[in-house]
């Protein structure tokens, strides 16, 4: 069976966030999140993880982050080794595509809340 651990970067506390909404639908959907972020605080029973943590045996990450914040990040996902990158609706990166095909990581424009709640995620 596979673990679908999904990291969330660019968690945050505010409700009306999408991010906010996908950890919580995750958890939802019994799949283990780490949120990462640069509020301190939680979102359900999920704590704010600090950037650039070391993480290990990461399916997924889902991104959401605008493309001028992403830079600063491509390292530290690249060397997390991924099954797969989610780039939520208006975080889609060029930029970071071509590095991740480079590295063999998959990547997909998607939205983590469409996934779920049309039972794709976990494909």
């Amino acid at each position: 069976m596979v673990n679908y651990k999904t990291l969330v970067l660019g968690a945050s506390l505010k409700p009306e966030r999408y991010a906010f909404k996908a950890v919580l639908n995750l958890l939802r959907n019994n799949i283990d999140v780490i949120a990462m972020g640069l509020g301190e605080g939680k979102i359900g029973s999920v704590s704010i993880t600090k950037p650039y943590v070391p993480l290990k045996n990461i399916h997924t990450v889902s991104v959401y982050l605008a493309p001028n914040r992403q830079q600063v990040y491509y390292d530290y996902i690249i060397d997390l080794k991924p099954h797969r990158v989610l780039f939520n609706p208006g975080t889609e990166n060029p930029e970071l595509t071509r590095l991740l095909d480079l590295d063999g990581i998959q990547w997909e424009n998607a939205c983590t809340l469409v996934l779920l709640s049309t039972n794709q995620y976990q494909t």
